[in-house]
């Protein structure tokens, strides 16, 4: 990539950022999709600004050419990124035309998020020993997982002043910055005052952290440690690793809600989603269910 492309790509993450406050992960995403084309595009002698369809046409060929293929949803992050990206010099009139403008975006996949059955979300809040202050802690960490649907990077952002029992919410900082007031739940009020009140002071021993839940180190857990805490779990209670994550935890909730009645608007905005077309998937997933616990039903009475 030359140094003229990293200089535009720079400026052009930076416009994003004083116009939209996006996240520093959607920036990233952003810049990235970015310099990949246009280290292609410098393999050939080519730069950002002198991009066409063609141009644009041949490397979505090259994606799809590699071993693995090219995923749906990467295709349309890319077209978006480079839709917007054209769309900002073209206002700008450093382009004459947008070399997106005839370039299809990319239908999305049939692909459904995983998920988990009550039954095993209730199996999994079981396994963390609470007799121990870090069992405390895990038992917390996955109700309010399950109770508030919230990302994992939201999870283990938590400060203890944007929590109040007493109120049974908590203030979450999405994406975008964005903030959403999400109740907790009893249950969820009720392991974390447990925690709160025995599990966090013996794993700080003494220590300052405004993190909510800490490790025995006494700093705030990472999202990397999460993941690997919510697996470990998992498979203690049998759930194989590969369908466990702390996303799907953000998905059960959403499709239990859904499940027992809830608003889709309600589940959108306890998820923290822009657009409603994001949250629709999981009434496919809760349709999906209901038609086969019908069929169970409907064969066991036969």
């Amino acid at each position: 990539m030359s140094e003229a492309d990293g200089g535009l790509i720079d400026e052009f993450v930076d416009a994003l950022w004083l116009a939209d406050g996006l996240a520093k992960n959607t920036l990233a995403a952003y810049r990235s999709d970015l310099a990949l084309f246009a280290a292609w595009l410098a393999a050939g002698k080519s730069r950002l600004q002198d991009a066409d369809e063609a141009a644009v046409n041949a490397y979505l060929a090259h994606l799809h050419g590699r071993a693995g293929g090219f995923k749906a949803a990467s295709q349309r992050r890319l077209h978006s990124s480079l839709r917007r990206f054209y769309g900002w010099l073209l206002a700008q009139g450093r382009v004459a035309t947008d070399p997106l403008l005839n370039v299809a975006r990319p239908m999305p996949g049939q692909r459904f998020p995983k998920t988990l059955s009550e039954k095993n979300v209730e199996e999994l809040l079981a396994v963390p020993d609470t007799a121990t202050p870090r069992g405390l802690r895990d038992r917390a960490l996955l109700e309010v997982l399950y109770a508030t649907g919230l990302r994992v990077s939201e999870l283990v952002g938590l400060k203890l002043f944007e929590l109040s029992l007493t109120d049974g919410l908590v203030r979450v900082f999405g994406k975008g910055s964005k903030e959403r007031l999400v109740p907790l739940g009893e249950m969820a009020v009720d392991w974390l005052g447990r925690y709160l009140a025995q599990g966090r002071p013996a794993l700080l021993a003494g220590r300052v952290s405004d993190h909510v839940f800490v490790t025995a180190r006494g700093s705030g857990m990472t999202r990397q440690m999460a993941w690997t805490l919510v697996k470990k779990l998992a498979v203690q209670c049998g759930i194989p690793r590969e369908r466990i994550s702390p996303h799907v935890l953000r998905h059960a909730f959403a499709t239990h809600l859904l499940n027992h009645g809830a608003d889709l608007r309600v589940v959108q905005m306890l998820l923290g989603h822009r657009d409603l077309s994001t949250t629709q998937i999981y009434i496919h997933i809760a349709d999906a269910r209901l038609q086969a616990l019908q069929a169970l039903q409907g064969s066991s009475s036969a």
